[in-house]
């Protein structure tokens, strides 16, 4: 007597039926889970305008696509999309200023037929695009609430952003709220207010969308959806606005954090090998400090003993942590050709400092979200008594 009909002579019919649509599921989704490609530059104008400059200061952490479409950590949207949500948690949460979403090169090819759709992006792509899904998530919730409609379009990768924790940054002012600097998006047209009929338009201003009651303008010619931060010139609200309408600045992304000490949001940076985050860095002079993050590394808490090799650490600017999938490092290292061209074969090789941010773990691996807080919190000493202000 074979296995099926064994269940069906001692269970209800009921049973069976349940049995069976788990069965399916668990098909259907190993099959989904094969659809995995090996392209992280999909993140386009299209689905968001950036700001007209990039943030930089730091902390730089970088969560590798292998994490992502591991069954393990991230089986379902739902999953996948908390995992996004996680990381980006930590980043706010200890000030990060820049993050880079990097193929280790462990995805295998993508199905042909994955390709022959002709608007892909317009489609779930947690599993046929994880750096892209990664992406788009970060970068949907590092953007203010009252923004997210004007600058990202309807999309599957978001259906399940609404249930995560907001990240409640500076920079997410509410409507009832004043501050000095503001993030907002250019408009080609001004909307309807109801205490304003008249809608007059200041030539050669823009106006910009900034979740204000009262409409901001800003005396330069910006193109529409670009988003942008602008500065008024007082500190304190107004008490009295002539009109109902501000006159703003458009300043650099960096402004209010340079200026003012305002922790203004991390910007999302796309690259196609572990290499590529260390050539196609945006700051002069590239990352002045780095760290790699393994098992086999030495404890994170020598980088803080001062009579330790590990713990003389001089003073920094960018600080770059790396952070390994579930297989490590070493897999992105083989995988990179321009590291193999240069004959690199260990990931140590690259990193000022090679670190196991939990010694004597009681699991057998941590998963690279967990190991995101781990390494900023074991770290946060370290940016805030030798990083430069």
């Amino acid at each position: 007597m074979d296995l099926k009909t064994t269940l069906q002579a001692t269970l209800s019919a009921e049973s069976l039926r349940i049995i069976e649509r788990r069965v399916a599921r668990v098909k259907d989704f190993r099959d989904s889970t094969k659809v995995v490609s090996g392209c992280v530059y999909f993140f386009s104008k299209s689905h968001w305008t950036p700001s007209w400059t990039l943030r930089n200061e730091n902390a730089n952490p970088r969560p590798l696509k292998s994490i992502h479409p591991n069954p393990p950590p991230a089986q379902t949207p739902e999953l996948q999309t908390l995992l996004a949500g996680q990381i980006a948690r930590a980043l706010a949460v200890f000030c990060v200023d820049e993050v880079i979403v990097f193929d280790d090169g462990q995805a295998p090819e993508p199905r042909k037929e994955a390709w022959r759709i002709e608007n892909y992006r317009d489609v779930y792509t947690g599993y046929t695009e994880p750096c892209y899904f990664l992406t788009h998530i970060l970068t949907y919730l590092e953007t203010p609430p009252y923004l997210r409609k004007h600058l990202f379009p309807l999309h599957p990768d978001l259906k399940q952003a609404g249930s995560l924790p907001s990240l409640d940054m500076p920079h997410h002012l509410r409507r009832e709220e004043w501050c000095q600097y503001r993030e907002g998006v250019a408009m080609d047209s001004i909307p309807k207010r109801k205490e304003r009929k008249i809608r007059r338009k200041l030539p050669g201003h823009t106006y910009v969308e900034t979740g204000l009651p009262m409409r901001v303008f800003v005396p330069a010619a910006i193109p529409p959806n670009t988003r942008v931060t602008v500065k008024f010139k007082d500190i304190e609200e107004p008490e009295e606005i002539p009109g109902n309408e501000l006159l703003a600045d458009a300043v650099a992304p960096s402004a209010p954090r340079e200026e003012a000490g305002y922790y203004w949001g991390y910007s999302v940076r796309s690259a196609s090998s572990l290499s590529a985050v260390l050539t196609e860095c945006t700051f002069d002079g590239g990352y002045d400090m780095t760290i790699g993050t393994s098992e086999r590394g030495a404890p994170v808490s020598s980088l803080n003993d001062t009579s330790s090799s590990e713990g003389s650490i001089p003073e920094f600017s960018y600080l770059l942590i790396v952070f390994g999938g579930v297989a490590g490092l070493e897999v992105a290292v083989k995988a990179d050709e321009e590291l193999k061209k240069l004959g690199v074969k260990s990931p140590e090789a690259l990193f000022d400092h090679w670190v196991n941010l939990c010694p004597g773990q009681g699991s057998r691996t941590i998963r690279t979200e967990e190991a995101v807080w781990l390494g900023l919190m074991g770290l946060r000493d370290l940016v805030i008594n030798r990083g430069k202000r």
